[in-house]
């Protein structure tokens, strides 16, 4: 936690409560400001869901149930699936130029799975139930159940890398590691296959989602720590190191590769849907060129892939400030890539392909007050989160002549 090995307990806890207290101006006003958020979130999710009832407070209905709440969900545990992969590309499958960052990595991993927990938690009409019947009545044959089964031993195997990692302990952390990685992806893939196991809506239903989500995971996980590391580095008011800045370059390009390949499917699936039924056609008109065109070729295309592909490779894993720039906007574009994948799907009634018109025009969808305080919610509890973590534990700073050593040497028996 930031102390050297002859602190006592009493004294690094001392020294974390000091930082966390007397870190700054800019530091306290962004941490203020996410604790609001956070609060705000709570309140306003226990709110719609113990009192005025989540149907009414929230802007979903029979005909789309799935909505912001849910896209944001699926934003976190994302990022967190693609957090978790790049961190253990250094000490679980040795490529030691990751190192540096793999503590942060895991880290800011737990922090954004419990962010989405939060937010789904405080969607699902009764999230106690849920908890109880995980264990009391299990569904084998449920992707919900396996998804929870899985993100729940994912989590507690990053827990233990975390700690692991902390206390320097490589060998056994690499072995949660990979543990984190197998749950990791079973538990994505295992979500991607909830959609694409849905027949009823052609825009989901495929092989396509399960691998959309891996890929999009590693480009998410990407401009998380290339931000998060900056930041992180503003925080300390210290210049980063080489092997840090070398770390973000691989990152960097890490992140391009996942962008091509994002690039890549969402142009095939575009091509895929012009060959699908009706309301595949409708679902891309709207998509292309109606009332959604401004969210996928501006928010999606443009500043989700093209811009940030540029900006990376101008910045040639050098130029911080570019860096910060194209994953800032990753960041923010992917967030509308998840709500336009979830939305989208559910525009067109549902048995329109079927000649039955029990509506006459596309369904809507715009979210109430009360769910987007929610979403801030889990915002505001990964902004907290983070900024207290690098208080608590000094930036990893004190850490990372060990680490190096570490990752030279065999560790003793």
């Amino acid at each position: 936690m930031g102390c050297s090995e002859k602190s006592t307990f009493p004294g690094c806890v001392k020294d974390a409560a000091g930082r966390v207290i007397h870190g700054g101006p800019v530091y306290l006003v962004f941490l203020s400001f996410f604790i609001v958020l956070f609060l705000a979130g709570v309140v306003s999710g226990v709110y719609s869901l113990f009192i005025e009832g989540s149907r009414h407070a929230y802007g979903t209905y029979r005909e789309i149930p799935l909505a912001l709440l849910i896209a944001t969900y699926i934003f976190f545990v994302v990022a967190s699936t693609g957090l978790c992969l790049v961190s253990s590309i250094g000490h679980v499958f040795g490529n030691r130029d990751f190192l540096p960052i793999a503590k942060r990595s895991v880290l800011l991993a737990l922090i954004t799975i419990i962010s989405g927990f939060l937010v789904i938690g405080l969607e699902i009409e009764n999230p106690f139930r849920m908890m109880l019947y995980l264990f009391t009545s299990a569904n084998l044959s449920s992707n919900i159940w396996w998804m929870g089964t899985l993100y729940m031993l994912y989590m507690i195997f990053m827990a233990v890398e975390f700690v692991l990692l902390m206390r320097e302990s490589h060998r056994i952390a690499a072995f949660f590691g990979f543990l984190s990685v197998l749950a990791g992806v079973s538990a994505h893939s295992n979500l991607g296959g909830i959609f694409a196991m849905l027949s009823g809506r052609d825009v989901w239903y495929g092989p396509f989602l399960p691998v959309y989500f891996i890929l999009s995971a590693m480009m998410t996980g990407s401009a998380f720590i290339i931000l998060f590391s900056i930041v992180a580095q503003k925080l300390r008011g210290q210049g980063m190191n080489e092997d840090e800045q070398k770390s973000l370059a691989l990152v960097s390009k890490l992140a391009m590769l996942m962008i091509a390949a994002v690039a890549f499917l969402t142009i095939w699936k575009m091509i895929t849907m012009t060959t699908g039924g009706e309301t595949r056609l409708i679902t891309l008109h709207e998509t292309i060129s109606g009332s959604h065109a401004f969210s996928f070729w501006v928010l999606e295309v443009a500043c989700g892939l093209i811009i940030p592909f540029f900006l990376l490779l101008l910045a040639g894993g050098r130029r911080l400030g570019l860096m910060t720039v194209a994953a800032a906007l990753m960041i923010f574009s992917i967030f509308f890539m998840r709500l336009d994948l979830v939305v989208m799907a559910q525009i067109v009634p549902l048995y329109w392909d079927m000649g039955v018109k029990e509506f006459s025009q596309l369904h809507t969808y715009a979210p109430k007050w009360k769910e987007i305080l929610v979403a801030f919610g889990g915002i505001g509890f990964c902004g907290m989160a983070f900024l207290l973590g690098e208080k608590i534990f000094n930036g990893f700073s004190e850490n990372r002549e060990a680490e190096a050593v570490e990752s030279t040497e065999p560790e003793s028996e």
